[in-house]
């Protein structure tokens, strides 16, 4: 009985500690799901494509990248005060029409949360 309890005290203290790892997603999965937007975005390089390059996005103010021609619609966020961190790139990454209204970027979205964790995970090393 006792080692019975001392397993499941185990259990409950890698539990938070496993679903931390969970949050912050898998770089190597989220390289597959970046193909999706490799055909306008590139985040290795700091180079624009049809989209900004993605390279150091992390703290960057929307519609700022030099060189690349954004909507007036992102440039108004931007100065509104839109600023790329994990919830506002989750968000827009879920539906880029809502969270920026007239952006010019076609993408749909992705709808899971999943693809987006890691997805965030893989654009982060391109932003230390």
């Amino acid at each position: 009985m006792r080692y019975r309890g001392l397993a499941v005290l185990i259990s409950l203290i890698c539990l938070p500690t496993s679903a931390a790892i969970a949050q912050e997603g898998d770089a190597a999965a989220g390289e597959t799901v970046f193909k999706k937007c490799a055909v306008c975005h590139i985040a290795d390089t700091d180079k624009n494509k049809v989209g900004p390059s993605l390279n150091h996005v992390f703290g960057r103010t929307a519609g700022t990248h030099p060189n690349f021609a954004y909507s007036p619609a992102m440039k108004a966020a931007g100065t509104a005060g839109l600023v790329w961190d994990e919830a506002t790139l989750r968000d827009y990454l879920h539906d880029p029409k809502l969270k920026v209204k007239g952006t010019k970027m076609v993408f749909v979205g992705l709808k899971d949360d999943g693809e987006i964790t890691n997805l965030i995970a893989y654009l982060k090393q391109f932003s230390k």
